[in-house]
């Protein structure tokens, strides 16, 4: 993405969430009173997370497909930022879950799928760094990058969906927040809120790429 629109846009729509999601009205839903507030920030990082994911497992393809290491540096930057969302994730989704149910974890199929995918990705890291030759790296990498991003997938969204012992707002039996049909009020906030942070993930695995050509080229 060239410009700076979008970068600016990315600003504006983050203080606009972050202004607007302590402002608003918001529904009073069970036992969640003001923390579900914490849905303008908790599930957006999640949403970025996702979409650097995605991105990485892409260009995990495009690469087993190219043998263009240029899609492996790509890949391999995109799960850096992910992980890094993904943390933000875990902890507003630990601090929600003190406010909400009295304790900072809970045996939750949703939040043992989180840890369970930023495991999976921890991992990831480590096999990279396991493995010193570059293309040998790579294309193992891009398999277990696939391997890592379906096992996110399952554990975060369908085996929570499936459970009828999860807790966690949307999923099982217990449907409080239904992300596509919450109330006007918080859909003004929510998606130019998820939009923000998305396009805040892409400026900064752009600038991680910048810097990773200028270091190259430096090098070369």
């Amino acid at each position: 993405m060239k410009g700076l629109w979008w970068k600016i846009l990315s600003v504006v729509l983050i203080l606009y969430s972050i202004v607007a999601g302590f402002t608003v009205t918001v529904p009073d839903i069970g036992n969640l009173g003001e923390t579900i507030r914490n849905i303008f920030f908790h599930v957006c990082m999640w949403f970025a997370m996702i979409v650097m994911f995605a991105v990485s497992v892409v260009n995990s393809v495009r690469y087993l497909s190219s043998g263009k290491l240029y899609h492996d540096m790509i890949a391999c930057e995109s799960v850096n930022v992910g992980v890094v969302f993904g943390i933000l994730g875990i902890i507003t989704g630990t601090i929600w879950a003190k406010f909400t149910w009295g304790q900072w974890w809970l045996n939750d199929p949703k939040l043992n799928g989180a840890a369970v995918a930023l495991i999976a990705y921890f991992a990831y890291f480590i096999l990279r760094d396991a493995i010193p030759e570059g293309i040998k790296r790579a294309r193992i990498a891009a398999v277990y990058n696939i391997f890592s991003f379906v096992l996110t997938v399952l554990f975060m969204f369908i085996l929570p969906k499936l459970s009828s012992g999860s807790i966690h707002p949307g999923d099982g039996a217990n449907s409080d927040i239904p992300v596509f049909t919450m109330s006007r009020n918080m859909a003004l906030v929510f998606f130019p809120a998820a939009a923000g942070w998305i396009l805040f993930a892409i400026w900064i695995l752009s600038v991680r790429i910048r810097i990773i050509k200028i270091k190259n080229s430096v090098n070369n």
